[in-house]
C-alpha cells in the first residue's frame, strides 16, 4: 500500500493524516491475516523532479520509482492540503505524469486537510472527480481534517471517520488483490478487430 501526501511543512497534517489512515488500514488487514506494508511519498521531496517531468515529457529515475511504487501498490491513500477551495498544484501535477492506466481499478482513498471545515466539498468537487477519471476504485468515505478537527473537541469525530474510511480500504484491498495488476494482463490479452477480423476471412 501507498500512501501520497502533497503537505509542504515537517511535518504537515496531510502526512500526519496520512500515517493515520494508513495505521486504520494495516489495522483492518491484520485483523484479516493479512500483514501490508506501508510506503509513504511525500511529494514535497519529488516537487523538483515533478516539475522537470512536466518539463521534458518523462521523468527521471527518482520519480519513475515513486510512480512505479503507486502503480504497483495493491491499495492508494492520496491526501492533498485545500488552497482555493481544491487540491495543490503539486499533488495534481503528480497525478498528471502517472500513466492514464495506472490506478485503474486500484483501491484508493482520498483525503484532505484545512483550515476551515468549509473547504470539505472539495473532496467531492476535485478529488473524487478526477480520481475517477483516472478510473481508481474509490472507497465511499473521504476525510476532511481542518484545524478544529486537530483539537480535543473534534478528534473523536475524526477519528471515528478516519477508522470507518481505513476498514473500508482494507476490506476492499483484501477483496481485491492485485486488481490493478490483473487488468493490465487482461488488456494486454486483446486481439485487435483488424487481426480478428483477418482470422475470421482466413477461416472463410
Amino acid at each position: 500500500m501507498v500512501a501520497v501526501t502533497a503537505g509542504l511543512g515537517q511535518p504537515s497534517t496531510a502526512r500526519i493524516l496520512a500515517d493515520r489512515l494508513a495505521d486504520a488500514a494495516r489495522a483492518r488487514l491484520g485483523a484479516q491475516g493479512r500483514q501490508v506494508l506501508v510506503e509513504v511519498l511525500e511529494l514535497r521531496d519529488l516537487a523538483l523532479d515533478i516539475a522537470g517531468a512536466m518539463v521534458a515529457g518523462f521523468p527521471g529515475a527518482k520519480l519513475r520509482a515513486a510512480l512505479d511504487a503507486v502503480e504497483g501498490a495493491d491499495g492508494l491513500i492520496a491526501v492533498s492540503p485545500i488552497y482555493t477551495a481544491s487540491y495543490s498544484g503539486l499533488f495534481k501535477s503528480f497525478f498528471d505524469v502517472l500513466d492514464k492506466d495506472g490506478l485503474t481499478g486500484k483501491p484508493t482513498l482520498i483525503a484532505a486537510t484545512g483550515g476551515t471545515a468549509r473547504h470539505s466539498l472539495a473532496l467531492d468537487h476535485a478529488l473524487r472527480p478526477m480520481f475517477a477519471y483516472l478510473r481508481a476504485f474509490i472507497v465511499p468515505t473521504a476525510v476532511f481534517a481542518a484545524s478544529e478537527d486537530w483539537a480535543s473537541a473534534g478528534e473523536s469525530s475524526l477519528n471515528e471517520r478516519i477508522e470507518r474510511a481505513g476498514s473500508e480500504l482494507g476490506d476492499l484491498i483484501a477483496a481485491t488483490p492485485a486488481a490493478a495488476g490483473r487488468r493490465r494482463e487482461e488488456f494486454e490479452d486483446v486481439v485487435p478487430f483488424e487481426q480478428r477480423m483477418a482470422a475470421l476471412r482466413s477461416g472463410i
